[in-house]
């Protein structure tokens, strides 16, 4: 076996492999997926040297350990984390070697939800449908990791940048979240669709990488009866039965039967995947461009 490799020691609580998704499979049922935090996620390549398109681990929460079999160059970026290699202190959001053998720990989140770790090379795991993405609904790529998972990584194409640290947004403490109204608007009362552009809601703990859940005023229906299945889009605000709104995320399904009061510009997407349950959101109406 091939040295370029990592070795998970420790997989956390969920750390995927993400790219940048594998766009353009909707009528096959097929999400996009990808970095939930895009940004951040091209950011760290950039930092190692690698392609945009090259793959990355996303971890969720309390970050994870791994282990490469051969010299690597690393960044850790998205949520802000401590950093260890061999125990020692590294830096976040920037390019630090990690020797054959020795042990990155990337931490919990100190704020934040999902922190991303690039290595040199890339994450070369077996592509499907030209994407190398973990995608949790319907299953494609590689499982999510476990503890003692080999890895294989890629060769490098380029030097690691000639940085100390770059600056990265903050992860927020209230989500705003501009909205443009529709397709299905009409479907609630003029007072839900008031009370969802001006009252707040918060970040629930059921959110996950098909959708960020809320919790908050529940939005009463103007129609009843229930609309045949329909494409549902990135960012997308769906409304279950319960009225609370939830806004699509990568790995979101492909159709649905809950009206769409609204859909998120792409924008404002990044910052919904480091929103940690708790924290307030608001949906801002914006006039279509």
């Amino acid at each position: 076996m091939t040295d370029r490799a990592l070795v998970v020691v420790r997989a956390g609580a969920l750390t995927t492999v993400q790219d940048r998704g594998r766009p353009g499979h909707a009528h096959l049922g097929v999400p996009r997926s990808g970095a939930l935090d895009a940004p951040a996620a091209a950011l760290v390549n950039r930092l190692v040297g690698n392609a945009p398109d090259a793959a990355v681990l996303e971890t969720t929460l309390n970050g994870c350990a791994v282990r490469p079999r051969s010299a690597v160059v690393v960044a850790v970026g998205g949520a802000p984390c401590p950093v260890t290699v061999g125990g020692r202190p590294a830096a976040w959001g920037a390019p630090v070697v990690v020797a054959a053998g020795e042990l990155l720990e990337v931490g919990a989140a100190r704020s934040g939800v999902r922190s991303y770790v690039a290595v040199s090379g890339g994450v070369a795991v077996e592509p499907v449908l030209g994407s190398r993405s973990t995608d949790l609904l319907s299953g494609l790529g590689p499982a999510p990791l476990a503890d003692g998972t080999v890895l294989p990584l890629g060769t490098p194409v380029g030097p690691h940048a000639r940085v100390d640290v770059v600056p990265q947004p903050s992860p927020p403490a209230e989500l705003v979240l501009r909205v443009t109204l529709g397709p299905r608007a009409g479907w609630f009362t003029e007072d839900a669709v008031r009370a969802f552009t001006s009252r707040a809601y918060r970040v629930s703990s059921a959110s996950n990488r098909i959708g960020l859940r809320t919790e908050g005023p529940a939005l009463e229906r103007a129609r009843t009866g229930e609309l045949p299945s329909e494409g549902m889009v990135l960012g997308a605000v769906q409304v279950p039965p319960d009225g609370r709104p939830v806004v699509f995320l990568a790995d979101h399904p492909t159709t649905g039967g809950y009206p769409v009061i609204a859909v998120v510009r792409a924008a404002d997407l990044p910052a919904a995947a480091q929103a940690v349950p708790g924290i307030p959101v608001r949906f801002v109406a914006v006039r279509r461009r």
